[in-house]
């Protein structure tokens, strides 16, 4: 039994780290992969520092969140791209110039972002480069808005899961 809550504390906190990694990096699900580790710490079955252990009910409400910040990690960007006169095709450049940024560092990244949501924008019928550089910038404003969002998300998560182990 030992090794089971082993390997379960272990699980937990690799899931942790993997969510906060994936909450920057866009080909992983960070919340979700927190969450995870939040499963693992519940299965653990591992008292905090008053005697309790983790509810369900803690558990099935962070579920919620993660579906939430989910959800509003797609949204966000896209409401973002829209109230500053944005197309769909700012939203699909900024997108693969943060792909293709991860390799740059984070500063590359950002630039990736910002130039590919730019490209993006001037690419559509009638575009001028202020109209492209006010799109680019909501774009920006709404990724870096859902990454916060899931850093904090897991942040929190991460919380739970190292008073439960």
């Amino acid at each position: 039994m030992v090794i089971m809550e082993l390997f379960l504390q272990i699980s937990a906190i690799a899931l942790a780290i993997l969510g906060i990694i994936g909450s920057i990096v866009p080909a992983l699900p960070g919340p979700p992969l927190a969450w995870l580790g939040m499963l693992c710490a519940f299965f653990c079955g591992a008292d905090n520092i008053a005697g309790h252990s983790m509810s369900l009910t803690l558990l099935l409400v962070w579920l919620g969140f993660t579906i939430l910040c989910a959800v509003l990690d797609y949204i966000v960007p896209i409401y973002m791209t829209k109230v500053t006169g944005g197309h769909k095709k700012a939203s699909i450049g900024a997108t693969i110039g943060l792909i293709a940024g991860i390799f740059l560092t984070p500063v590359g990244m950002i630039a990736g972002c910002l130039l590919g949501a730019f490209l993006g924008e001037l690419s559509c019928d009638g575009a001028t480069a202020s109209s492209a550089l006010k799109a680019s910038l909501g774009t920006f404003l709404g990724i870096v808005t859902g990454t916060l969002m899931k850093l904090i998300m897991c942040a929190a998560m991460i919380y739970y899961i190292v008073i439960y182990i």
